[in-house]
């Protein structure tokens, strides 16, 4: 590891929007070590990469190599893939609260973490709940630099077919060109739009701690 130059650790990097954070990462000159933290291997090697394979739902087992500069947590499910509410909760409650924990601990200072556009304490949605629930323990820990990007539908083609998201991201693809003004805000947003704005978000100074789509995507575009 280069000493010299910033480590970040990635949970979630076998999907989607944490994949293309990696190679993000993996490419970027400022950062010497990125430490990937999954249930599976990403498949592939690089000099800057290294791996730690388990049970994130025990996260706390990672404690003496959860080490870094920066996290980034990308974790997230969905009601088709794990109906189980207790399960549900438990990763996308569980895993974001454990990160901040061990941050917290292990004296790192920058967590950025994948939400959802809706995210509230007091919503009558279950997801929506969640999402809000883990917002507010997150910042319970008052890491001195936390950012909660808060993305509407997110787009593109994942490894795993998920049936419902399909059609409703053929319903945005219709939708998006009539969101305009307010509405904007509910645009689907590309993962690669949010792995950019998380990037610059670790690196620049930013006073919001919550973060919704349209900005995620302004973030980006600069």
């Amino acid at each position: 590891m280069d000493t010299a130059k910033k480590s970040a650790i990635i949970l979630g990097a076998t999907g989607l929007t944490g994949g293309l954070l990696l190679q993000q990462l993996l490419a970027d000159e400022r950062y010497g070590s990125i430490r990937v933290f999954s249930r599976n291997s990403v498949g592939f090697t690089h000099p800057k990469l290294e791996e730690y394979t388990g049970d994130l739902l025990s996260l706390g087992s990672f404690r003496d190599a959860f080490i870094a500069d920066e996290v980034y947590c990308c974790i997230g499910t969905t009601k088709a893939k794990t109906p189980d509410r207790e399960l549900y909760k438990k990763i996308d409650y569980g895993i974001p609260v454990s990160a901040a924990q061990l941050c917290s601990e292990n004296g790192i200072g920058t967590l950025l973490v994948i939400s959802a556009l809706g995210a509230d304490p007091a919503s009558a949605i279950f997801y929506n709940k969640i999402k809000g629930e883990m917002e507010k323990a997150v910042l319970g820990y008052k890491l001195p630099k936390t950012h909660l990007l808060q993305p509407a539908l997110i787009s593109g083609k994942r490894k795993e077919r998920r049936s419902g998201e399909w059609i409703a991201k053929q319903i945005f693809k219709i939708a998006d060109l009539v969101l305009v003004g307010p509405l904007k805000k509910y645009r689907s947003i590309h993962p690669n739009t949010i792995a950019k704005a998380m990037v610059w978000l670790a690196n620049n100074p930013f006073d919001k701690a919550r973060i919704p789509s349209e900005e995620i995507v302004r973030i980006a575009n600069d």
